[in-house]
């Protein structure tokens, strides 16, 4: 047995001591039924000159997808009321969404 992390695990760790940033996902749906659309942007708290790169999503699966590819937890209560809201209202917050400035990047949420 090694007592040195892998290499995955050593990634693990590093990535956890990043800061992160405290930011929301706003939604807004365009359309209605199977041609709807969404508009996704990731909002920083605590940088005000960061712009956000809106992400389109086409239908409602493409939206679940870029959800989850971001890494919003779907078990949250929040989120499933954020769902909601979107479906009934046309538009929603998810909130304490916590990213790091790689992430935001890996993840196409902000503009280089």
């Amino acid at each position: 047995m090694s007592a040195l992390p892998t290499g995955t695990a050593l990634a693990a760790k590093l990535a956890s001591n990043q800061p992160k940033a405290r930011g929301f996902l706003h939604i807004v749906r365009h359309g209605g039924g199977l041609n709807a659309f969404y508009i996704v942007t990731y909002h920083r708290l605590d940088k005000v000159g960061t712009r956000p790169r809106a992400m389109l999503a086409e239908g409602a699966q493409s939206l679940i997808d870029l959800l989850g590819k971001i890494g919003v937890d779907f078990r949250l209560r929040e989120v499933r009321g954020a769902l909601e809201d979107i479906l009934r209202l046309g538009s929603a917050n998810i909130p304490d969404l916590w990213l790091s400035d790689e992430e935001m990047l890996e993840k196409g949420l902000v503009e280089t």
